[in-house]
């Protein structure tokens, strides 16, 4: 007899596990993608090119020393720590690949990088810009739009970093043999100096970026110390009126600043003979007329666009290359060219046609009283950025400032827009006497090349520009065969070169500067300065610095300044 207890035990089959279900393709195949998407942004922000000429397949072939430091950093870091230095190299690599966007417009705009501390006022004017050229919807869109584009990269990616390193972390043998490869590899190139393309394969840009940037911070906040201490030093700045621009008593005086007339409408092989033909048929007219000309460069502080940094670098007498220089210098008591005429009983003026808004400025540079895009009496249409032509600012000036007889002399600054970016539409020029208030121009935007044509063309473009700087110089020659005087003297310049586009890489600062009067007198207290006869400068003609012209000029047709402001 048997017990319970004696009858074989009879074991239950194990239950198995069931094995993991593979995932379906689709998802393998959506999540390779969002890797590939990943890596090719830590790409791009790690050796991606910060110009726009560089831009291309090459340039990617590189080998990122910070990503290799990355990858590392990822492989030793527990899962906490790991996943929080991810999200903030993420946040980090985010601001790179902004500042290298910003780069790019500045650099194709203004021949040089993007500043993280000066450069902010440039996105209002930009938006000023597109307001003016495309209108104010097409202004908020394109603001909207680069607002949404940053954002969604300080959030990308972090997303991006975090992938990575959970895949570098998931195959973690492979991931560092990959390393210590990539190491030796970047050491290799790095000793050898290959490279391909313009670059080295074993690249550091990110590092030099971020350290470039740094460096330009501490610069800029030493410089705003160094520069508000030039602006307190001032040799005329207790000057009498009684000895200022005694040399031109009874002139009036216009200072026409040409947008964009650079070097390069003279010294280009293609377009400068064109330009410069113009000019010597042009001295030509003008000696028919009476008038002598001469003619030299200046070096602006600028290039490319930030106008009023030349403009203000002239005017001051001190070198205005940034915006914070700038600021400091419009809150300062400086006394500018034209606040010296002012004071000596000139009554002041400033046309600029590109303001249309509340400008405090021009308080500083001491004005009688500012002609803007408001008050100039035009009723024609705008010519895209130019919300008037050169010519109608011209017949304007002469309207409102020089028609009558019973009048203190004037001086006035003009800011001229029809050579300004995009250098179309541009009309032509019309008979004096029939621009009245501008609804002569009605229409005629529509009829006349268009910046859509040309702005994709750079050869279009090019020749667009030699037209448009061949308008507002002969719109000053007309001017000055119709309406000038023994008692004008007129002085244009340009306020600097076109952008990279228009001059090419590796162009200089400098612009031409012209005087125009009947007096001799005027040529006979420049003499020393050798300037050249006509209204183009030859290639030898000298080359002053912009922010000295404002005291050769004061010292020339006036008393020297007391030595003890030396």
């Amino acid at each position: 007899m048997t017990t319970e207890t004696d009858q074989p035990t009879v074991e239950e089959p194990a239950l198995e596990e069931p094995a993991e279900k593979p995932r379906p393709r689709w998802r393998r195949v959506i999540s390779w993608a969002l890797t590939a998407v990943a890596a090719l942004l830590v790409l791009f922000a790690l050796v991606g090119p910060n110009e726009l000429d560089r831009l291309g397949v090459l340039a990617f072939l590189r080998v990122p020393i910070e990503g290799l430091a990355v990858a590392g950093l990822m492989l030793v870091l527990p899962g906490r720590a790991r996943r929080v230095a991810a999200v903030l190299i993420g946040v980090l690599l985010g601001l790179l690949i902004i500042i290298k966007l910003a780069d790019m417009g500045f650099t194709a705009v203004l021949d040089r990088p993007f500043d993280p501390v000066l450069d902010w006022a440039f996105f209002q004017f930009g938006l000023e810009f597109l307001s003016l050229s495309v209108g104010k919807a097409g202004a908020i869109a394109a603001a909207v739009g680069a607002a949404v584009l940053a954002l969604v990269l300080l959030a990308l990616m972090p997303l991006a970093v975090l992938r990575l390193a959970r895949q570098v972390t998931a195959h973690r043998r492979t991931s560092t043999r990959a390393v210590i490869v990539l190491g030796v590899v970047w050491v290799s190139c790095a000793v050898l100096g290959v490279r391909i393309g313009d670059g080295p394969v074993a690249s550091h840009d990110a590092a030099t970026i971020a350290r470039d940037r740094v460096v330009m911070i501490g610069a800029g906040i030493a410089d705003q110390r160094a520069f508000a201490e030039q602006a307190a030093v001032d040799a005329f700045r207790d000057t009498p009126g009684s000895k200022l621009l005694t040399g031109l008593r009874g002139k009036d005086v216009i200072l026409a600043f040409v947008e964009s007339y650079g070097r390069v409408a003279l010294d280009d092989p293609e377009f400068g003979p064109q330009v410069g033909a113009m000019l010597d048929a042009g001295s030509q007219r003008l000696r028919a007329a009476g008038f002598a000309s001469r003619s030299a460069y200046l070096t602006s502080s600028t290039a490319g666009g930030g106008s009023w940094l030349a403009h203000s670098t002239l005017l001051s007498g001190l070198w205005v290359d940034n915006q914070q220089r700038y600021r400091t210098l419009v809150t300062s008591d400086r006394l500018t060219l034209n606040g010296a005429f002012q004071r000596a009983q000139w009554r002041t003026v400033g046309v600029m046609p590109a303001i249309t808004r509340a400008w405090p400025e021009g308080d500083f540079y001491g004005y009688d009283h500012v002609y803007t895009a408001h008050n100039s009496g035009y009723q024609g249409p705008p010519f895209f950025y130019a919300t008037m032509p050169d010519q109608y600012t011209l017949a304007a000036l002469q309207r409102n400032e020089r028609a009558g007889t019973d009048r203190a002399p004037v001086m006035a600054e003009i800011a001229m827009l029809s050579s300004h970016t995009p250098f179309a539409p541009v009309p032509p020029l019309l008979d004096w006497n029939t621009i009245g208030d501008g609804t002569v121009y009605n229409g005629m935007p529509a009829s006349l090349e268009h910046p859509e044509d040309i702005w994709d063309d750079r050869d279009k473009s090019r020749a667009a520009y030699a037209h448009s700087i061949e308008y507002s110089v002969s719109s000053l020659i007309s001017f000055m065969e119709n309406y000038g005087d023994d008692n004008l003297v007129l002085i244009f310049l340009g306020d600097h070169q076109p952008a990279p586009m228009i001059t090419g890489d590796g162009a200089s600062r400098d612009v031409p500067i012209t005087i125009v009067a009947r007096d001799p007198a005027i040529f006979d207290r420049i003499a020393d300065w050798n300037w050249h006869d006509g209204l183009k400068p030859a290639a030898n003609s000298p080359t002053w610095r912009m922010d000295t012209f404002r005291d050769r000029f004061l010292t020339t047709f006036g008393p020297q300044p007391p030595d003890d402001n030396h």
